[in-house]
């Protein structure tokens, strides 16, 4: 098709079609990052915790903090939950992910070391591994003779002593890129800069947190303490039995003490639900962002489409009379959509470049990949030749009789 006549038309709708473009530009600009923010929102949303998921309970008590009975009773506790129907782990702990909780330490490979390796997440348990359903990649978990008792820690002048420690698979490979971690040696925790002895790699071990960022999601280590009395527990169960479980682990904790004030119970799905409502909320408001743009869009080609059609009625109607088809019609304003679709899409991709540019200067985000510049493109493309298709058809059902009487 030539064309040149449909250049010639838009030359002398200058306004119309500058609308159009700049409608379409902006669409695909804002519709570029927001399809980008929506997928980054869904990765986070799925990314591996390295916990069984479905199958953890949390109760969070108030700590016991200086009661003198507080290690006998956390004691108690721990074997209490262990006996209950249906628990296959439970244990002490100083937090789970998105807890609104955060133990972090520096890690140095040398005592002398200057500036961090990595700074890691902290967990802290008895039985983390089998509690939280985490997969040993390497190594082996913690032996009985290795555990320190909290209580020990917490004295005034304690010297602190763990000599074996276990850690995630990204934190490994970020501490000894291409080799094994077992039996290497990382500095921490310990008192008189005494290493602790990499004995264990788990597969995976999301942060409590997003400190550091996705990059270090996964930078967590584990500490052989136990009998922790910062009055959270977690127990793992079957997904079909984690109610009844909770219900009764409540009433064992509360037979055990009458002193007991429970803070936070639920399940660990409970928890991510909660800790990423921000994000499926973020999530929803950007979609429906770029459902309006594109309701708005293509309304705002199918009002200028219909005034073109009404105001060039005489036109069409002495194209056809000149032996013009209806197909030839309906594709002289499909094209002309097209044009002027492709115009505002080469300046919208610009657009889009540029705010993604700015949303990675002030909020950190990653570049905008450049897969989702086509395929705004062709959604535009899509949405152009749709929405233009119900004045073209009109147009190309006008006949030239009616069309060359009308004045």
């Amino acid at each position: 098709m030539d064309i040149r006549p449909i250049l010639s038309t838009l030359a002398r709708h200058k306004t119309a079609a500058a609308l159009i473009v700049l409608e379409v530009a902006l669409s695909c600009a804002i519709i570029c990052n927001a399809v980008f923010l929506i997928t980054q929102r869904l990765e986070r949303i799925d990314r591996p915790t390295g916990l069984a998921n479905e199958e953890i309970v949390r109760i969070s008590m108030g700590n016991l903090g200086e009661n003198p009975e507080a290690d006998a009773l956390v004691k108690q506790d721990v074997a209490s939950l262990r006996a209950l129907p249906g628990v296959k782990a439970a244990g002490s702990i100083n937090h789970v992910p998105f807890d609104n909780s955060s133990w972090n330490s520096s890690i140095q490979l040398a005592p002398e070391q200057e500036r961090p390796s990595a700074l890691a997440n902290v967990y802290l348990g008895d039985a983390v591994i089998d509690t939280l359903g985490l997969k040993l990649a390497e190594g082996r978990d913690f032996n009985a003779d290795e555990y320190v008792n909290w209580t020990e820690i917490n004295k005034q002048n304690a010297r602190v002593m763990m000599p074996a420690v276990i850690i995630s698979r990204e934190l490994a490979n970020k501490l000894f890129p291409g080799e094994s971690a077992i039996g290497k040696n990382i500095y921490a925790w310990n008192a008189d800069n005494a290493p602790h002895r990499v004995i264990g790699v788990v597969d995976r071990l999301i942060r409590t947190n997003d400190n550091g960022g996705p990059a270090e999601a996964g930078y967590t280590m584990i500490l052989p303490a136990k009998d922790l009395t910062m009055g959270v527990f977690v127990l793992r169960t079957t997904p079909d039995r984690r109610a009844e479980v909770q219900k009764a682990a409540i009433a064992t904790l509360e037979k055990n003490s009458a002193r007991r004030l429970i803070l936070r119970e639920g399940t660990f799905t409970d928890i991510m639900q909660d800790y990423y409502r921000g994000d499926r909320a973020m999530a929803w408001l950007l979609l429906t962002v770029i459902v309006s743009l594109l309701v708005v869009t293509a309304l705002g080609i199918v009002g200028l489409a219909s005034f073109w059609v009404q105001q060039r009625t005489k036109q069409i109607g002495i194209r056809r009379a000149l032996g013009a088809t209806k197909g030839q019609i309906l594709r002289y304003f499909q094209t002309e959509n097209f044009l002027l679709a492709t115009i505002g899409i080469v300046i919208g991709m610009i657009l889009a470049y540029g705010i993604n540019q700015l949303l990675m200067g002030k909020y950190e985000l990653p570049r905008l990949p450049l897969l989702y510049l086509p395929v705004g493109a062709v959604l535009l493309w899509l949405l152009g030749q749709v929405a233009v298709y119900g004045p073209a058809r009109k147009a190309a059902s006008v006949p030239p009789a009616v069309a060359t009487r009308t004045a």
